[in-house]
Parts: structure tokens; sequence; C-alpha cells
């Protein structure tokens, strides 16, 4: 194989060059359109903890010492990183109050909800003469200016604060007690009715919400687990929000994976559902990565998302759900090998590569404290509540971040390389390609006679030999090296090469298209 003799950082220097230039005064939201083009470079962030200011180090926000914990104002601050890292959209979770009634954490859960027309004071700059209103949309103005789009989480439950303000919302159990979805001791399920009669008071009080994030000047919402909620009730209040903006973008925290209502009072709408329902996208099942041996695994997981997008009256898009808030850090998971193959795989599939804060960095979400007995609380809960290796939702917490900065690099030269090469990932074709070992997988995307090359390693522990099988190439075949460790053999139809353990290679070809 002739390998043209560029270096590597020539070629992402290239790519990598900041681009300055600023949008205009007035923001035309396009978010939908970038979403439904899978151009969508997502990052979600809890503005609680986004611009926290933990100057003792010690993990937690003492307000007493005069930290500061993040706030809209302060987030502002680290938007223009944000931004040199390929980032086109930002996802902030729930902004909405939450409750402090039989809560979890010492701040509370951000999706025990006890309102849905109105900001977490939590949020709020004690600095600033502004109202908390003018803040938040201060925050999402200045993402604007550099072209990042924002969405805001809807919560699917409320909180116990507010089953106690307004029972008639809620679903009761058979003894007449308001139901606890799945193990979410914190909120209680509401009641949205149901496909033959949506409930209307729970649909005024989404509308509420959907009022004020567009008010707000918000370019969509990230339904949590939208299963649980008739399609005719997002139906209506996805047409609603469209009325007010074409452009608004609605994604469903749904699955093919998931086929279980959260309680057995709950209602369940499967994905095809919601999205037959106006959702521009959902989850998928890329977070079973985790899960997946063989190359024939990740490959069918890949061509049965894309499938599952098909037939619809309007395009489809999903997340590479690989590392949601949900999730635990891959880092805990397969190392850092395991984070890289996330980013590469996040960069060169059709869909919205989609991290959490921190992910960038390598932060594992270890906190020390966590599940002690706290010296104070703002809630009726004295102690540390937190997932393990996820980031924390429920306290005033650091700033999430870790210290790898190859990770960084990488995750930065990814996401801008996805968008270089928009062109033939958003329009190509993929193609899967045949390997000879069963933990090597290998796909390509081509288009106009330009083809990226993706293979991987799932063995996280062992170097394998392969071969990959190309049609049409040879020895001849002109190739840019993206990203590689050991060179592969070109050979007529195929080449050779050494995975290191859980590595992925990426190579560009070019005057190759595959059919």
């Amino acid at each position: 194989m002739r390998l043209i003799k560029k270096l590597f950082i020539a070629l992402m220097l290239v790519m990598f060059t900041y681009q300055s230039g600023f949008c205009a005064d007035v923001w035309i939201n396009d978010l939908r359109k970038l979403f439904l083009n899978n151009e969508a470079v997502i990052y979600e962030i809890n503005i609680r903890t986004f611009g926290a200011q933990d100057t003792n180090k010690n993990g937690i926000i003492d307000f007493d010492e005069a930290e500061e914990s993040g706030t809209f104002l302060n987030a502002v601050s680290r938007l223009d990183d944000l931004k040199r890292k390929g980032i086109n959209t930002i996802h902030v979770l729930p902004i909405t109050p939450v409750g402090k009634i039989k809560a979890l954490g010492t701040a509370g859960s951000l999706y025990a909800a006890s309102s849905f027309d109105s900001l977490n004071p939590q949020l709020a700059s004690k600095e600033s003469a502004l109202s908390i209103e003018d803040q938040a949309r201060k925050f999402i103005a200045e993402a604007h200016k550099r072209k990042i789009r924002v969405f805001i989480d809807l919560p699917s439950c409320g909180s116990y604060d507010l089953y106690m303000q307004r029972p008639e919302l809620f679903v009761k159990d058979k003894s007449g007690q308001p139901v606890i979805p799945a193990d979410w001791s914190d909120v209680r399920l509401l009641n949205a009715g149901s496909e033959m009669s949506v409930n209307k008071d729970v649909y005024n009080l989404f509308k509420g919400f959907v009022d004020m994030v567009i008010d707000l000047g918000a370019d969509g919402i990230r339904a949590d687990v939208a299963t649980n909620k008739p399609a005719k009730f997002w139906k209506e209040l996805i047409n609603y929000s469209r009325s007010k903006d074409p452009q608004f973008m609605w994604l469903a925290e749904a699955s093919e994976s998931w086929t279980e209502p959260v309680s057995p009072y709950a209602v369940f709408t499967p994905y095809n559902k919601l999205l037959e329902a106006g959702f521009d996208g959902y989850y998928g099942s890329y977070f079973n990565l985790k899960n997946i041996k063989t190359g024939k695994e990740l490959i069918e997981l890949i061509e049965k998302t894309n499938s599952n997008l098909s037939g619809y009256t309007e395009h489809k898009a999903v997340i590479g759900s690989f590392a949601t808030h949900d999730e635990m850090s891959p880092m805990l998971i397969n190392g850092q090998r395991y984070v890289e193959m996330i980013i590469w795989l996040s960069a060169t599939l059709p869909l919205n590569s989609y991290f959490v804060d921190g992910f960038d960095t390598g932060d594992s979400y270890i906190y020390m404290w966590a599940n002690k007995k706290a010296p104070k609380s703002y809630t009726d809960d004295d102690y540390y509540f937190v997932h393990r290796g996820k980031i924390d939702i429920f306290n005033f917490s650091r700033q999430p971040g870790g210290n790898n900065k190859f990770v960084a690099w990488t995750f930065a030269i990814a996401n801008n390389l996805k968008q270089q090469f928009a062109p033939v990932i958003n329009n190509g074709k993929f193609v899967p390609l045949r390997t000879s070992n069963p933990s090597v997988f290998a796909y390509a995307v081509t288009y106009k006679d330009k083809t990226i090359i993706v293979t991987g390693n799932l063995n996280f522990r062992n170097n394998v030999d392969t071969t990959v099988y190309i049609p049409h190439f040879n020895a001849d075949t002109s190739v840019i090296p993206i990203k590689i460790e050991n060179t592969p053999i070109a050979g007529r139809g195929s080449y050779k090469v050494t995975l290191n353990a859980g590595e992925t290679q990426i190579l560009f070809v070019e005057n190759l298209e595959l059919k």
C-alpha cells in the first residue's frame, strides 16, 4: 500500500484551525436541521457543577468558604473551550427547581422537579443584579454567539414536594398512594393519561415548560424517559412547540432495548411510536457497546440502528449513547482505549456525537465523600448520594474533569475531523467489512470516491492480528493514515494489520468507492 507521506499532525492542524467568526446578533435556530443531518456534536452539562469553583479541592462546594457552585453566568467562561473542542450543541440537564422532601443527595436530584415553569434558584449567581431568567438567557445567548446550540432536559416525573401541592397530577396505586417509578425513590409518576385521553392538567404542566424554554431562547428539548407518556401526548406538545419554532428539536430518551414500563401503573410507548409522534431522534442502543465482545455483534447493532431509522415520513436520527449520564464512566469499564474507541466511533458513524461533561478528560466520577454523612444539607437528606462512576446530579459538587491530556487532544481532533468529513459520513454508504479475527470490527463509509475505513479491536487485554477484506483494494491504493499504531500491509483485496489491545484504527482512502 502506498501511504501518502504527510505528517498526521500537519493534517490535523489544518482541520483544527479555529474558526473565530461568530454569528449575527439575531440567532436563527437550526438545531433540528443540524441534528437530522447527524452533524450535532453534543456535550451534556449539569449547570450546577459545570462552572463550579471548588478551590480547596475536596470535591464539594463549601459555601461557607466562599466557594461557588455552577451558575448560568459562570458557565459562560467554559464556552470558548467547548467551541475549540469541536462542540456545536449543549444538552443542559434539568434547570427546574428540585424537591427537598424525600430527596436524594444534599442538593436534590435534578430530575425531581418541583415546578415545570420556573428556574432552579440554585443556578442563579448572587453576584448579579440580573433576574435568574435573564441569567439563563445570557448563557444561551453567549452559546449562540459561538454557534453552539442549546437544548434543555424535560424531567419525566414530579418531586414529592409537587405531589404534596398538586396530588391530582399523579398516578395512584391501589391503596391511593402516589406511584414510585422503578427505584427512583425521590420522584412520583405523573399521570399523562392514555392514547384515548390525554390528561390536560399534566399536558399544561409540560406546555408551560415548553413556553419557558422557548422564551429563554433554547433550541430544543430532550424528553426524559419519553416512553412513559402516550404518543398522543407528545404529538400535541411537539406540534405546539413547532408552531412557535419550526426548527425546535425533540430528542426522546428511548431505546429499542427498553421494552418494559417503569412501573406496572405506567404507560409504555415504544421508541418507534415516539418517532412517529414527532420526535426527531432517540437514544438507540449504543450504550450496549460495553457488553459487546465480537465485531459481528457491533456491526449488527449499527445496521439494526440504521434500519430502525428508516421508513418514517420525516427523516429521523440517533445519538451516540455510548456514555450518557446514566452510564458508568468508560474509564472504569475498559480504560483509556475504550474512551478513544467511543470518540472515533462517534466521529465516523452516521449519528450525532454525544458526550458527558468530563468524558473528554477521562473523569472516572469517583467521589470520595459518596454516601457519607454531610455536615450540611439543603434537603431532608443528610448524606451525599451519588451513583458510582457517574456524573453527580445530586449534590453541590466539583466541576467534572480528569487530567488525561491525550484523551482531551484526541477528543478535539476527532470532533473537528467529523466536521471536515461530514459530506462523506452523512451522505455516504455504510459498508460492513469482513475480518479474519472475531474480536475485530471493520466498516467503511464511502461517498463519491472517498472512503473512511474504521477498524477496532474489542479485545481490551491482548493484541490481535487480523486481515481486513476490502473489494478493489490493492498495494497502489492511496491511503492517508488518520490514526494508526502499526502500519497495515496491503494485499489484493485486503490488508493485514496488528491491532493493539482496544486499538481503533482510522484510514482515509481516495479514489475508492465501495458499492
